[in-house]
């Protein structure tokens, strides 16, 4: 493939329509977050970067989502060094985010053309931060490859088949291409004293008497070269984001500490979290020149003790390697040499007489020489193909081929005992089962939500539709009036009976004060006659006692005994030998008593009969 574009950059027409303000919309929003402030210039450089993968959202895309969008635009067969314009650079990223909007669930939704003119700027930014310098395949493959997610083994990997060979080993101009363009991100970032690029990097990665093959160059992960330190700094970085801590940070006393966590090996119990490391707070006995340890996770006490304890009796497993051991030699493509016949085929014909006039013995050859015979005749037509390209649209190589294609589709046609074919068609016919009853699962499924649906529906109308019914029921708004008027009556002799029931109390109260009254004038006249004469009682003070006792006693007063049961008369009528208080206690508790039964068969009475109205009501509404 010739990608014929020039390898200026048009910028008339490959800059997005987004106004000059909106130009540099990222660096603005990466100012506000005073990453400047951190003093160390690898988590300075990492913390940036980080946000701008995040902000752009890279993080959301690995290594193999980067590779196919470059394949699908068909960089992947372009040569590094060739540059492309900048409409064709955001066709690309346009792709990668439309891709990634398909992809993430609903509950996650980016704006595929804010992420598009975010990252086509800053890689613009990028490649303009270095003078004379201009887009290439090569840029656009290093800087994305730095910036996406992912796992970093599968980056350096990708990129350690962009800078080798076909042996495996690594190219060290084309590893030194790949150092310009990736250490263009730091130094668009004002990092550029830092990890700027110069021609003596590439030499000073690895040694240079060994060749570099791909597991030596994954030793980046571990133990990284000063110019890339920031790379896999930058993914330790997006593993911690989310761990806690639960300590305390030694200086600002933040209850609990996410992300890093940093531990003095001088100062016992000192420790801080990542945001007072990295801007260099200290407090009390602690200083910066301290030797600290980075924690990316959290172990308690007891885990500690018990590695301690592993490891003391030497139960602890080996490390495992950074990253997996590959095979130094690398995937060979498929060799057809031993498939190509001996000696050469002059043309196609040649070749198809040869085959045809093989004799009926051959249908009893093995699979495996047939299958050498079929592609020695697909070689032979390419070698013809290569030789005679004029011919190629000629009748008489439609008719070779459409022969050579006949043979070979009666081949794969055959059925015997150790095809494939067969086998693939059972396979597909499970397949095709499995792919019917799944539909007719879902479209039984589709009937049960429709039904139910349905069955809700009629059951919120009844519920709606009975109220409205009873309220436009003359009947009904009737019998309602009655048996509120009922109610209202009901409610007027509850309140007349607790009247009545109070005059009783007071009744019998008064009854209670005579009584005592007149005890207490007895006993002062007993006790003055006996004061008197002491031998014998005048009988003036017997006819008054005589008189009087049938009078308190067998006759008392009518009017205040009116509508009282037999129990108060029976407690008058007795002699004086019984207490006349506790008698009329009684009187007064079977009158409550009385009552209180008259008005709860008067409240049941009237309750049975308006339950029998409501019941003739709804019978005449329905």
């Amino acid at each position: 493939m010739v990608m014929e574009e020039g390898v200026q950059r048009d910028r008339g027409r490959g800059t997005p329509a987004t106004p000059g303000a909106e130009a540099r919309q990222i660096f603005v929003e990466l100012g506000e977050q005073n990453f400047d402030a951190i003093c160390l210039s690898t988590y300075r450089t990492a913390c940036k970067l980080r946000y701008i993968q995040k902000r752009c959202n890279l993080h959301l895309i690995d290594i193999y989502n980067v590779i196919e969008a470059v394949r699908d635009a068909g960089l992947n067969a372009v040569e590094l060094h060739a540059g492309i314009s900048v409409i064709r650079l955001e066709n690309l990223v346009s792709s990668l985010f439309n891709q990634l909007s398909k992809r993430l669930p609903t509950t996650h939704t980016i704006n595929p053309r804010e992420s598009t003119v975010l990252l086509v700027e800053f890689l613009l930014a990028a490649v303009d931060s270095e003078p004379d310098s201009r887009l290439t395949v090569l840029s656009v493959k290093a800087m994305l490859s730095m910036l996406c997610g992912g796992k970093l083994v599968d980056k350096l990997r990708y990129v350690f088949s962009q800078v080798s060979d076909s042996g495996g080993v690594l190219v060290q101009s084309k590893f030194d291409g790949f150092l310009r363009e990736a250490l263009k991100l730091p130094t668009a970032l004002h990092e550029g004293p830092s990890f700027g690029y110069t021609h003596t990097l590439a030499r000073s990665c690895f040694p240079q008497h060994k060749r570099v093959m791909l597991n030596m160059f994954l030793d980046i992960v571990a133990d990284p070269p000063q110019c890339l330190v920031w790379l896999p700094l930058m993914h330790r970085m997006a593993n911690v984001e989310n761990v806690y801590h639960p300590v305390s940070c030694s200086y600002c006393r933040g209850n609990g500490i996410t992300g890093f966590r940093y531990r003095c090996l001088r100062c016992r119990g000192y420790q801080l979290c990542q945001n007072c490391f990295w801007r260099g707070n200290a407090s009390g006995s602690h200083s910066n020149k301290h030797q600290m340890k980075e924690h990316s996770s959290w172990k308690s006490p007891a885990t500690k003790l018990g590695r301690a304890l592993s490891r003391t009796l030497g139960c602890v497993s080996s490390r495992e390697p950074p990253h997996p051991i590959y095979p130094e030699e690398p995937e060979m493509t498929l060799n057809l040499a031993n498939i190509v016949p001996s000696r050469p085929i002059r043309n196609t014909s040649e070749a198809m007489l040869l085959s045809s006039s093989a004799p009926e013995s051959s249908k009893s050859l093995s699979a495996a020489q047939r299958m050498n015979e079929e592609h020695a005749l697909i070689a032979a037509y390419v070698n013809q193909l290569q030789s005679s390209p004029s011919s190629v649209n000629s009748p008489s190589r439609q008719d070779e081929e459409h022969k050579l294609i006949a043979r070979y589709t009666s081949r794969l046609a055959e059925t015997d005992g150790t095809g494939v074919i067969p086998k693939r068609s059972i396979d597909f016919d499970v397949n095709k089962q499995k792919r019917e009853l799944i539909a007719q699962l879902e479209c039984k499924n589709r009937e049960i939500l429709a039904e139910i649906k349905r069955l809700r529906a009629e059951h919120d109308a009844a519920c709606q539709s009975s109220p409205e019914k009873g309220s436009t029921n003359p009947t009904l708004l009737a019998e309602l009036r009655l048996l509120r008027q009922r109610k209202d009556e009901l409610e007027q002799r509850m309140s007349s009976l607790q009247e009545s029931r109070r005059e009783l109390m007071v009744q019998l109260e008064g009854l209670m004060k005579l009584l005592k009254d007149e005890e207490q004038r007895q006993a002062a006249q007993a006790a003055g006659s006996s004061h008197a004469s002491p031998s014998r009682p005048s009988p003036s003070t017997v006819r008054s006692v005589g008189a009087v006792s049938p009078q308190a006693y067998m006759y008392p007063p009518q009017d205040s005994l009116a509508g009282v049961g037999g129990d108060v008369q029976e407690a008058f009528a007795q002699g004086p030998r019984r207490n006349l208080r506790n008698d009329l206690l009684v009187a007064a508790d079977s009158i409550t008593n009385t009552v209180s039964s008259l008005v709860k068969e008067l409240h049941s009475d009237d309750v049975r009969e308006e339950e029998e109205r409501l019941l003739n009501g709804k019978d005449r509404a329905g």
